[in-house]
């Protein structure tokens, strides 16, 4: 279990990351408010997101919560069950897990996801800290997964 901690320390670190910057943004705008940062390149741009990442499925609340969970589900029996899982790996999944924690805890108090990263001069949609923790944990936690296979199977070929 003591090798799992670094998997529940950059978990909870994310999570509280996400709590706080919403939390501050909450606090401090309007809903709908939009402070520029740098004119037309970042905003921090307070709303509410009904839906999933792009705005999709909109307001689908307990089918992302239900989801949610079953990932969480997922990700808690991999990092306590598989062996295999090296150091890298086990933080992504922290990200994507302190991530999916966030915005669940916003869906289950309001119903939506607060979103106030707004990079509007290059990406059309805003986002917010917890987004980030599940789409680049994700997605770097796929890539590595298939350069460890594929490294298992460049050994395998040569023996």
């Amino acid at each position: 279990m003591k090798a799992r901690a670094d998997y529940f320390l950059l978990m909870l670190f994310w999570l509280g990351l996400d709590r706080l910057t919403k939390g501050i943004v909450a606090g401090r705008m309007q809903l709908n408010q939009s402070i520029p940062i740098v004119q037309d390149f970042f905003h921090i741009t307070y709303i509410f997101n009904r839906g999933a990442s792009f705005g999709i499925l909109k307001d689908q609340r307990w089918l992302f919560v239900t989801l949610t969970l079953i990932v969480l589900a997922v990700i808690f029996w991999l990092i306590l069950k598989e062996q295999s899982l090296n150091t890298p790996m086990r933080l992504l999944l922290g990200l994507v897990s302190g991530g999916a924690l966030g915005n669940m805890m916003d869906r289950l108090r309001w119903g939506a996801v607060v979103d106030f990263i707004d990079f509007r001069g290059i990406w059309p949609y805003i986002f917010n800290i917890a987004d980030i923790g599940v789409v680049a944990g994700g997605l770097l936690f796929v890539v590595l997964y298939l350069w460890e296979d594929h490294k298992k199977e460049a050994v395998h070929d040569t023996k």
